[in-house]
């Protein structure tokens, strides 16, 4: 399946950041974008949170970024294991006491944890 993009593009230096505009579960989000040789966009920066915030904002959909918490320790990394260097929660958050294993990012780019089997914007990082 080609991701088609019309337009709904960001590129922060090396990366690019795109959506198809489609809602997905986390792990279907996360497929899509590896079939598309790509990876669940994860900010590491403000920069790059800014860039995943405009589309967020274009579609005006909340979105999964490619972060999650381990199965044992609960630590959050990002889908590539690396632990989590950067991070933009809304206030009072995380707050899923471990129930809530994904992360999403609000209109306003901040963060959220939250369940994986939502439907959510996906935008991938290429």
């Amino acid at each position: 399946s080609v991701l088609a993009l019309n337009g709904k593009i960001r590129k922060v230096g090396e990366e690019m950041f795109a959506s198809n505009g489609k809602k997905a579960d986390f792990a279907s989000a996360l497929q899509s974008c590896e079939e598309a040789g790509g990876t669940l966009a994860a900010p590491k920066n403000e920069e790059e949170n800014k860039a995943i915030m405009d589309i967020v904002k274009q579609y005006n959909q909340y979105a999964y970024l490619g972060i999650r918490k381990g199965e044992t320790s609960g630590q959050l990394k990002y889908i590539n294991g690396m632990p989590l260097n950067y991070a933009n929660w809304h206030r009072h958050e995380p707050n899923g006491k471990g129930k809530e294993k994904c992360v999403e990012m609000y209109t306003d780019g901040t963060w959220n944890d939250k369940k994986c089997n939502m439907n959510r914007l996906t935008i991938c990082k290429f």
